[in-house]
């Protein structure tokens, strides 16, 4: 059976911010964006905001950054990859790193120049 997670914001989407089946998280996309719908200029607070982002999705779908099992992130531009690593290695210095893989891609909408999405286990209790 396939559990599908709203929007914690409760904001109406055409997709499920994650969908949840046999103890395992599949997150959607996370952007860096705020509440507000701003998104800040610099790559690394970018990168902290996607992933803030990507905690309350996991969270609301019964996991976490803890329980991560595989990141995909999408740069637009690779030439930033130090800056972003940097950034993405302090959000997540208290969990176990996952396995990652990051790949540059094209037209990204507005300010946005980072997408990441997840794979995570459930909690455990969950």
């Amino acid at each position: 059976m396939v559990t599908l997670v709203p929007h914690p914001d409760g904001r109406p989407r055409p997709y499920s911010a994650a969908a949840v089946h046999n103890g395992t998280v599949w997150a959607c996309g996370q952007i860096p964006v705020t509440a507000g719908g701003d998104t800040p200029h610099d790559i690394g607070d970018q990168v902290r905001l996607a992933l803030d982002n990507l905690e309350t999705v996991l969270t609301a779908a019964g996991g976490g950054l803890g329980t991560l099992l595989k990141v995909t992130v999408y740069l637009a531009d690779l030439a930033e990859f130090d800056h972003y690593n940097a950034a993405y290695l302090e959000r997540l210095a208290d969990v176990p790193l996952p396995p990652r893989t990051t790949v540059q891609v094209a037209d990204f909408r507005g300010a946005k120049r980072v997408e990441i999405d997840a794979v995570a286990a459930l909690a455990p209790g969950r």
